[in-house]
């Protein structure tokens, strides 16, 4: 009981990590934690959250210019594992609000290493918003993990609908570590989790997005005029989209985390007409726990 710390549930990560965004996070309790890492609430609680990011990324893709953004999270976790949360995204320059996330779903523990959750988020945007994330308005996310000793593993299946229909598999490789010392007083620690990921999927998202922006960010007038939509069939192949690195530092109290995280991201099979090349991308998070 004497250490508890906020933790983001991915999208995400990995596919909210994914998506750059973190849709959720949740608490644990009885011993140190990194903020990436798995559980299950077995204490009822509520936690709070704000994240600064340097561009939106959407399962491995970006749209045509960076778009920085600041998202408040909050999140209600009751003992059983149910939990429901709200996130509001706001990119940087742009709306008031870009971005309304509403969703809940179920945390499970199988046996002491695998252990998962299943969710289900509503995205509702602004007309005009300009995150590449628009052209999906629903997710379904089923996400399982599983600890190794050496690496923990995690396999993370999302169906999006609306506009476009689109899945994903994400699967990340992580390995926790914490230091054995503490920074200011006994009751504080750092915490790292590099981790190595993939996403596989479809790309519908991709010419969704296009079509509703009228090719306006990408495309010269007098190759829109010329433009063979047909091609987007590619789109709906399922192919391998992104390989990433991430590298969180996270420093931890008994009530709040303070985690600053950096992701190397490297797109392949990139199609339509939207052009993703290696990018890095910087995330900065707070997050406080009630309970």
């Amino acid at each position: 009981m004497r250490y508890l710390c906020l933790l983001f549930f991915i999208t995400v990560s990995n596919t909210l990590c994914a998506a750059g965004i973190n849709r959720s996070f949740f608490a644990d309790t009885g011993k140190k934690l990194p903020a990436d890492t798995d559980t299950v609430i077995r204490k009822r609680s509520v936690s709070v959250g704000v994240s600064y990011g340097s561009d939106a990324l959407f399962f491995g893709r970006t749209g045509p210019i960076k778009y920085p953004f600041l998202t408040g999270d909050a999140i209600y976790n009751s003992k059983s594992g149910v939990f429901v949360y709200g996130s509001v995204l706001k990119v940087l320059g742009y709306a008031p609000v870009d971005e309304v996330d509403l969703g809940g779903g179920y945390f499970y523990k199988l046996s002491k290493s695998f252990s998962g959750a299943a969710s289900y988020t509503r995205f509702i945007f602004n007309r005009d918003a300009n995150v590449i994330k628009s052209a999906s308005s629903n997710d379904i996310n089923l996400k399982n993990a599983y600890d190794w000793g050496l690496v923990k593993t995690s396999v993370v299946l999302d169906y999006l609908f609306g506009k476009s229909n689109d899945f994903f598999t994400t699967i990340s490789n992580s390995k926790y570590f914490e230091t054995n010392w503490s920074i200011f007083d006994d009751k504080d620690y750092l915490s790292f989790t590099p981790s190595f990921n993939m996403i596989l999927g479809t790309q519908n998202f991709v010419q969704r997005y296009e079509k509703d922006h009228h090719y306006q960010y990408v495309l010269p007038p007098s190759v829109i005029d010329h433009l063979d939509l047909e091609a987007a069939r590619r789109n709906r192949r399922f192919n391998m989209l992104n390989y990433s690195f991430k590298i969180p530092v996270a420093y931890n109290r008994p009530h709040y985390t303070l985690e600053a995280s950096w992701r190397y991201s490297i797109p392949v099979n990139v199609e339509g007409t939207l052009e993703n090349r290696r990018e890095s991308f910087f995330n900065f998070t707070f997050y406080y726990l009630f309970y």
